[in-house]
């Protein structure tokens, strides 16, 4: 099993920081180091970070900048990038390792909506992993990849939102970037707060305009 350093952007999100650490706690020992980079520089999260054994980055609130920053003084095999309000499968770490051992230079899971769900969630996942296979998988999907491979690929871009496009790209160019069946569950509050088809298209518009050439500063104001 390869070392694996977990990297995971926060702002002010500390109580599912807190239950992604004691998941990864609970995993085989094959964590190498837990890096939380935080972008609200929280007293709070620094000491969830002391007592879940992680250690705690202070940063600048840009999820790109937080990521890059992270994955530039981690020092394991592998690195995986998880959202603090991620849960994760209890075979995460065999999924990736068998994976890489098939020739895969990194890869990502299976977009799966947290509980509470509704019914439109059996309509959206397999939506977005039709997406996935055809366009680039986001963050939110638990984003793994050799580290000498992350570099080699160019790293997170150092935008506020779509920082994951450009790495996802040079990944692609550089190996096999593997769609794990194994599931990531992805809390669904934001799509429970907003109404499911309207924050789908609004994520959907927001893509659109990154595509068309709209800079991902002004589309993070946005999405504030």
């Amino acid at each position: 099993m390869p070392d694996f350093s977990v990297i995971i952007p926060c702002y002010r999100d500390e109580k599912k920081l807190h239950s992604l650490l004691k998941q990864l706690q609970r995993m085989p020992k094959c964590v190498n180091e837990i890096i939380v980079a935080d972008g609200d520089s929280s007293i709070t999260c620094r000491d969830i970070c002391n007592a879940g054994g992680a250690s705690w980055l202070p940063c600048l609130p840009c999820r790109g900048q937080q990521l890059s920053t992270g994955a530039a003084i981690a020092q394991g095999d592998v690195l995986w990038f998880l959202h603090a309000d991620a849960r994760i499968s209890n075979n995460a770490f065999t999924a990736m390792k068998d994976a890489l051992q098939r020739g895969a230079i990194g890869g990502y899971f299976t977009f799966r909506f947290d509980v509470p769900r509704q019914w439109p969630a059996r309509i959206l996942e397999p939506a977005i992993a039709l997406r996935c296979r055809f366009g680039v998988p986001y963050g939110d999907q638990g984003l793994f990849i050799l580290r000498k491979s992350y570099f080699a690929a160019g790293g997170h871009a150092p935008w506020p939102l779509f920082e994951e496009v450009p790495l996802v790209h040079g990944a692609r160019r550089l190996g096999s970037f593997a769609a794990l069946r194994e599931h990531i569950f992805v809390d669904s509050r934001r799509w429970q707060r907003d109404g499911w088809w309207r924050r789908t298209w609004y994520n959907r518009k927001l893509a659109l305009k990154f595509a068309c050439g709209a800079t991902p500063d002004v589309l993070a104001e946005r999405y504030q």
